[in-house]
């Protein structure tokens, strides 16, 4: 059965890498740095979840395609800048896009290790979490999975939510797509209505 894996893994690239390049010229870096950050943005969780599988050499290292997709992304957002004012809303749409594609890669990628469901939900939730949290780092801000707003949470109670699907019998593609949708709406909610994890300081 096809079940998109290669669109799901490269449309979380494309997202990623745009959402990279979007902050990058929100600080007003230079084409070199914007091309840092986007590669970091797409490729860092992931680097992070096959080095902890012991899958190496690392997935984008064993083809071309994944830093030609980052390198043309990221050319694209450059170009289109100059068309773009605010760049807070697309960097906010493709977060949350990449977001919700690389948590189900990471959670497919942690499957075939045989692994139980709640550890490839947390390889999951690294995979989608921990390119932004460097691209933040690399940008001198605190990560977004480290302050009050919901984040990391989206990628997890989507990944609880994959599993339920699956086990009320939903195809796998179809479970896929729910959740990626479950995830990037949520994100949206998240901003939209400042939805925040409890606060533990006055």
């Amino acid at each position: 059965m096809l079940e998109y894996s290669w669109f799901i893994d490269y449309a979380g690239t494309v997202s990623f890498a745009v959402s990279g390049s979007f902050a990058a010229m929100q600080r007003r870096l230079d084409p070199f740095g914007v091309l840092i950050i986007a590669f970091v943005t797409a490729v860092g969780g992931g680097t992070i979840r096959d080095i902890l599988l012991g899958n190496t050499p690392v997935t984008w290292m064993r083809t071309t395609t994944t830093p030609l997709i980052i390198l043309v992304a990221a050319l694209i957002s450059m170009f289109l800048r100059r068309g773009t004012e605010r760049l807070q809303k697309p960097l906010l749409l493709f977060d949350s896009l990449g977001l919700g594609f690389f948590t189900l890669v990471g959670i497919e990628q942690a499957s075939r290790y045989g692994l139980h469901p709640g550890i490839c939900v947390a390889l999951g939730t690294i995979t989608g979490c921990f390119g932004g949290v460097i691209r933040d780092i690399l940008l001198n801000d605190i990560p977004i999975v480290f302050r009050q707003e919901i984040y990391a949470t989206a990628s997890i109670l989507g990944g609880i939510l994959y599993y339920l699907f699956l086990e009320f019998s939903l195809t796998i593609p179809l479970a896929k797509l729910l959740t990626i949708g479950f995830i990037f709406v949520f994100r949206l909610l998240v901003v939209r209505y400042r939805w925040a994890l409890p606060r533990f300081y006055e």
